[in-house]
């Protein structure tokens, strides 16, 4: 039986915390919470490290200067013989303990991810795609999580609002790409990447469709069923349930376009919580007349994406962008 504590088992803000607070409102107190960032209006700037072709697609190395701090490793896909702007996706990597994998996700896959990789399923629909190494991952993993987090937390920053910060200077760049439609770009990614595509589209309204593939959590569920330990440290944010829940975060991405698909045996996303996630969605989606802009699909698998989920994803990227 699960011990009652107050820390363990906090009440959730009212929903009609909203209420008192317009979306901008809502944005930036969750921004807030972020901890120390850099300047939001700082230029990003480009270096082409390489160019190459891989199966059907153009694939440059580059390095981003998003934050001022260090240096941002990315992989930007481009279709062959592209003409004219084309519908974007800025893929989010995965957690998984690969801290040497990061963007290399985007391009070879993992274990839990069908194939082929993403950056040939979104070439071959005839869009772009960008994936950064996010903070302690790939080349960027010189510092493991736990000193970064630490370290960041001691000087006023939090490792997952540096993590979002990045993202949202890579969509930044993204658009400042020529053959970027940057009205038609989307967010995607599996686990860490999921929880980056719904956090980073609730703040950022040029996002125009958010996918997540297995990591919407429920906060209050998981402090019930003491399953903390299943998220890296990454993922908690101080003050964050004084403020939002996790239908909180996710309402602000509504009306736009947004797939959340889920594992019904996944420990990160408790089958309760899914369900009052759902239910509030739907009920805020349908106030905002886009019902059918907002879809959760649960399959009876754990941590992964299933091929049927692949083919959903698929067609709503289509449909959406």
């Amino acid at each position: 039986m699960t011990p009652s504590h107050p820390f363990l088992g906090p009440d959730a803000p009212e929903s009609s915390v909203r209420a008192d607070r317009n979306e901008a409102q809502q944005r930036e107190l969750l921004y807030g919470l972020l901890g120390d960032l850099p300047d939001r209006q700082r230029p990003v700037s480009a270096r082409l490290i390489e160019t190459t072709e891989r199966d059907g697609y153009v694939l440059e190395k580059l390095e981003l200067d998003l934050n001022g701090i260090e240096a941002v490793p990315a992989y930007l896909a481009k279709p062959k013989n592209l003409t004219g702007p084309v519908p974007a996706v800025l893929f989010n990597h995965s957690h998984g303990g690969g801290y040497d994998v990061g963007k290399t996700e985007f391009i070879e896959g993992r274990s839990y991810l069908q194939n082929p990789p993403y950056a040939k399923v979104i070439t071959d629909l005839g869009m772009a795609g960008l994936c950064i190494d996010t903070w302690v991952f790939g080349e960027r993993a010189h510092t493991s999580e736990a000193d970064m987090f630490k370290a960041m937390l001691w000087q006023g920053s939090v490792l997952w609002g540096m993590m979002v910060f990045d993202s949202i200077k890579a969509l930044d760049y993204l658009e400042s790409r020529a053959e970027v439609d940057p009205a038609r770009i989307a967010t995607l990614g599996i686990s860490m990447g999921s929880t980056m595509a719904w956090w980073h589209a609730a703040l950022d309204t040029r996002l125009k469709v958010c996918v997540d593939i297995c990591c919407l959590t429920e906060f209050q569920t998981l402090l019930r069923e003491q399953g903390l330990k299943r998220h890296g440290v990454y993922y908690y944010v101080p003050s964050l349930l004084k403020h939002f829940t996790t239908a909180d975060i996710n309402a602000l991405i509504a009306p736009r376009a947004h797939l959340a698909l889920a594992g019904t045996q996944d420990g990160l996303t408790p089958v309760a919580g899914l369900d009052l996630i759902d239910a509030e969605l739907k009920r805020v989606y349908a106030e905002k007349n886009a019902a059918d802009k907002w879809q959760l699909l649960r399959y009876d698998v754990g941590h992964q994406e299933t091929p049927e989920g692949r083919q959903e994803i698929l067609r709503f990227l289509q449909a959406q962008l």
